[in-house]
Parts: C-alpha cells; structure tokens; sequence
C-alpha cells in the first residue's frame, strides 16, 4: 500500500532546516494565448498544458520533471523514513464498513489494514461465518482498480458492482451470482454518478450513464445527455430500454429510485451541484403509466426519505432553509395538502431516514452529530447519546425492520461501528478498531471566531494534552467552505501522525459549506465566495492571536474546492502562512466549466461567461 505521507511531507518543507533550499525548475513554454472577457483581456500562456497526460508526451514529460524536483527535495527530508515508518504502523489496522442487510444476507467490506483495496464479505446471519464475495486486490497488480457501488437484488440472488480504473469517474458495471460467485455477461459502461436500483422482482436494475464519448475525449469532454435506463440480466446493454431522458435540456442529471414496496420509480432530475431537484414518480404496476410530475421547478431540496403506499415523504427546505421532512400524498399534490412531520429545528437537519416504522432525523448541532428518532407522526421518540464530540453516519435499513447500523468516529476516534434497536434504543459494539495509539493523551475542542464582516464561525482544535500556549507551535489549517459539504471530526492517520510530532490540527466550519443549513451555504457561493476566504484567514488570525502558532510555523491545506480555498488564501494573505498544501484545487476559474463536470460546479463558482460573476 502506497501510503499517504503528502501531509506531513509538505509541512516539513515549512518546519525543516531544509526549507531555504533553492530549487532548480524546469522550465514551462509559454504560448501566444489571450482571451477576452467581457471587454478584459486575459492571457493564458499556459494552455496547452490543457491538454489530456494520456494524449500528450509533452505533457507527461513536464509532469515527470516537476515530480522530479519534488521527490528529489522530499527524499532528503531527514525525518521523512521516521514518519513514514510511524505512518505505517498506524495505518495497519483491520478496518471495516457498516454492514447492510438485502435478500436476507449481510454485506460489508473489510480490510486488514494495508491492503490497497477492501475486499467485500457476505454472511447469511450475523453469528454466521463470512465469506469473500469480492476481492478487488485481485483485480490488478498495482492495486488502482477498485470497487466502486454495490447493490444487491431484492431476492438475494444477484450482485450488481461498479469497477472503477486508476481512479477515473467512469464507471463500469458487472453482475454476478452470489451463491456460486459465477460472473455474469452483463457489461454496463460509460456510468458515472450512479448506482444499479433494481426492481422489485430482481429482474433488472435501473441506471444511469452518458453516451460514449469520442476517442480521445474521455477525460475531458463534457458530460451532457444522460439517460435513464433499464438492464434486464442476461440480455447485452445495446437491448438496454431508455426509460427517461429530455432532449431539450441535455444538461439535466437523473437519479432513479425504486420505493421499498416496489410500487413506484421515482426520478429524480438535478442541474447542477445544490441540492435543487425536479421529482417525477412512474407506477411500475402499470407497463403503460407515463412519469407524472411532482415537482416541477428547480427550486429546493426534496431528498426522499421513504413512503407508505401512496404517501411520500421528503426532506426538504421549503419555507425552512435548516431543513424540515414532509409528507405528500400523490393523489392530492398540491401544496395545500402537503403536512409536516418534522419541523425545522434551532440545527441543520443533514438527512433522514425510515427505518422501522420510525424517522431517524441526523442533525448538525455546530458541526457535530446529533441524531434524533421520531415516531410516524413526528413526535421525538429519543435522542441517541454518542458520549463525546464526533460524527455519526449510517443508519439505514428497512421499514419494517428495526435494526440498523451507524458509525462514530471523531479526530482520536477512530470508526467504530455500532448496531442500533430502533424500538428500544439499545446500541451494540459491533465493531471497533484496535489502532496502536494512547488516545487519552490528546484533546479535543471547539471553538468560535468572528469573520471579517462579523459572522460567527466555528472551529475545531485537537492536539496533545498539555500544549503551551506560546506560539510555538506548528499549526495545520484544514479547510473547505463549499458545496454545502460540512466538515465535521473524523479520524485520520496522517493527522494522529502530525499531533503526536507536537503538530495542533485546526479545522473550521467555514461558509459555503452545509454544517448550518443553505442559508449558510449560499453565504460562500458565487459573489459571496470572498466570505469563505476571509472566514479561512479570520480562523488564522483568532489561532495567532490566541498563541498556538505564528505565521512562520502556520501551514494550510485543502482538496479540490479546499484547493481553490488555499490557493486564495496563499495568494490575499502570503505572509500570514509558512506552508501551503492546494492538493488538486480548482484553480482555473475562468475555465473550469469547459471540463468533464466543471459545469455543475457554477452553483457555487458562478460562471465567467457571465460579467458580474467574471468581475
């Protein structure tokens, strides 16, 4: 297993004696590129590295000779085969998903610790011996095709599972039989963002996938035209029926889903990343019924929760911007009609649930979980004691079954999973990991600052016991602020790693992310996107300010949109960080919608083809 040792690597080039090292870079060519936007010109002298690694030796060669000069610098690090060692070690652990009940057996996956992929098991009871169903390490010798969705048919007879090479978004699906193991024909290709929703009778599952791309293009083309359609097992994807689609508006995705009684496929349409559906239901008792609409506009959130019969209820943040769950019968839609169930609350409601008879509503209280179970009718029924700051998740199961899993996990808590009694309450150890490591000798807390313009934000601190407060110490900042995503604790390696190095790990719930619901959220989109920025720098400051560190022994890291995040934060504010670790940010804002599924992300970036948000 290649472990990721990028983390603490990047903040020794702050914090070693190695840091004034001059660097000989290779040098990048330039060509004559300009832009115009809106009356500006832009120049873009760099665009043909642009071009996709797979199709271009040129390319490929630059990023060798960069990595070249990075790997040089990281190999002499004197401390890098120390951690690297402690890294492994703790990283070496028996790790384990929640299991999840379908066709009367259990499913989970499990790894031993450093296997590059885990493999997945079935049991056909909970005191039964498992066996491997699915071992993706076998798949191929540098471990990089993985498992990617899973979903078993109603009758316990079939396996539908995606694989996913080196990492792509594409998406191939396969089915085997799970009682002999026997791989099927079946072979779905060109999905991405979907899972195999099957019928009730098990027959064929429903999916979604894009048309195949033009050679060459895979990697960047843009991802328009996606399709519903319908599998039945043993017969080639060219036989595949389209079963919803809208040529008008190509840039429309779906999400199809099934009811638990069977009764109803349920279509959900979406246009971009915030949570803004469009809802039709088809009755699958009537080979000839047409989609009806039920929700007709792009307006808000309507996640489904479950149903009883001809009721549907819905989580939704109509009139209630922290989120509320709905019921709406069918046979009367209208607005008029629809009742609530559980009414907005102080907290984000982050999901909900329908598990044995019972609503299980998961809730952020300024970041952490807090899960609370409420009858059919709304009334709280309880809420579940975790004992101490971290994050829930799971909770699912059938409607008519009261059992369900949930994992706990926290920043010196690693995942644990718990079975839980819906009708009583009672909670069970089912699973914990044994990592080499004294988790009383750290602490957690929160804490709160004010933003630039006055907002207050939270943020979580964990280091080890007995810090002095004298600016001394060094300080990593992680962060995101986007998509509505809520950055809540969660257990890592590399950061345990970099906490008992004397490392303080600091995480803030900035704008633009869901932790207090979508008003929250809008607040760190388009031309609010500065709030995000200035929330991350404010979280700099309050931890200067309150002597954990200083600047020269601050370092700041982020993914993706976290990349974006450090990236306008290195570049508002250099001399307030000693490090900065941008890991894969989206950088290039005037273009990035040109790409693959750049275009869903203008919920939240805007768009350069307009001018206020080019401004």
């Amino acid at each position: 297993m290649r472990i990721r040792i990028f983390a603490a690597a990047a903040l020794l080039i702050a914090f070693s004696a190695a840091a004034g090292t001059k660097f000989d870079y290779p040098k990048t060519k330039k060509v004559d590129q300009t832009d115009a936007y809106h009356g500006t010109a832009v120049a873009d002298p760099y665009r043909w590295l642009e071009t996709d690694v797979r199709e271009s030796q040129e390319v490929s060669a630059w990023i060798d000779a960069q990595n070249k000069v990075t790997f040089d610098y990281l190999r002499a690090l004197p401390k890098r085969e120390a951690i690297k060692k402690r890294l492994t070690e703790l990283t070496d652990y028996a790790k384990q998903s929640l299991p999840y009940k379908e066709g009367g057996r259990y499913f989970f996956s499990r790894n031993s610790g450093l296997q590059n992929q885990s493999v997945l098991y079935v049991q056909d009871s909970l005191s039964a011996p498992a066996r491997v169903l699915i071992d993706p390490n076998t798949w191929s010798k540098d471990g990089t095709v993985a498992l990617a969705g899973s979903s078993p048919s109603e009758d316990g007879r079939y396996f539908a599972y995606g694989i996913a090479d080196a990492g792509s978004d594409w998406r191939t699906w396969r089915v085997m039989e799970i009682e002999s193991g026997k791989v099927l024909p079946d072979d779905i290709r060109w999905v991405k963002g979907s899972g195999a929703v099957w019928t009730k009778d098990s027959k064929g599952f429903f999916y979604t996938r894009f048309p195949e791309p033009e050679k060459g293009a895979a990697f960047q083309s843009l991802n328009k035209d996606q399709k519903i359609y319908y599998h039945r097992i043993g017969t080639p994807q060219s036989a595949d029926v389209v079963v919803h689609y809208d040529a008008d508006h190509p840039e429309w995705n779906y999400y199809p889903l099934v009811t638990e009684d069977g009764r109803y496929l349920l279509i959900v349409a979406s246009v971009g990343t915030s949570p803004r559906y469009r809802v039709w239901y088809r009755d699958l008792a009537d080979p000839y019924a047409m989609p009806v609409a039920l929700i007709d506009k792009f307006e808000n959130d309507f996640s489904f929760a479950g149903n009883d019969g001809t009721t549907f209820y819905f989580q939704t943040d109509v009139d209630a911007p922290r989120g509320r769950l709905i019921a709406i019968d069918i046979t009367r839609p209208e607005r008029a009609n629809w009742r609530e169930i559980i009414p907005q609350a102080t907290d984000a409601l982050a999901g909900v649930g329908y598990v044995g008879g019972h609503f299980v509503a998961e809730y952020l209280k300024d970041a952490r979980s807090d899960v609370k179970i409420f009858s059919r009718d709304g009334k709280l029924v309880r809420t579940v004691d975790f004992g101490t700051i971290g994050s829930a998740g799971g909770f699912g199961g059938k409607q008519d079954s009261t059992e369900t899993f949930y994992t706990f996990t926290s920043f010196t808590v690693p995942p644990s999973v718990y079975r839980y009694d819906i009708a009583t309450g009672e909670k069970t150890l089912f699973f914990r990991p044994n990592v080499s490591f004294n988790p009383e000798a750290f602490e957690v807390r929160q804490v709160f600052f004010k933003s630039k313009d006055g907002t207050r934000v939270p943020m979580f601190i964990s280091h080890k016991k007995g810090l002095k407060l004298d600016g001394s110490n060094p300080t990593l900042l992680h962060g995101y602020g986007g998509f509505n995503v809520p950055m809540t604790p969660s257990f890592s390696v590399s950061r345990l790693v970099w906490m008992e190095m004397g490392g303080v790990f600091a995480m803030p719930n900035l704008r633009g992310g869901g932790e207090y619901g979508e008003e929250w959220h809008r607040a760190g989109t388009k031309l609010q996107k500065q709030n995000v920025f200035d929330d991350f720098v404010a979280a700099a400051e309050w931890l200067i300010s309150n002597r954990y560190t200083r600047p020269q022994k601050l370092a700041i890291s982020g993914g993706s949109n976290g990349g974006l995040l450090v990236g306008a934060a290195m570049t508002q504010r250099p001399e307030l960080f000693g490090a900065a670790l941008p890991a894969v940010g989206v950088m290039d804002m005037l273009r990035f919608h040109l790409f693959t599924a750049g275009r869903y992300w203008v919920d939240d970036y805007g768009s350069a083809e307009k001018a206020d948000e080019f401004k």
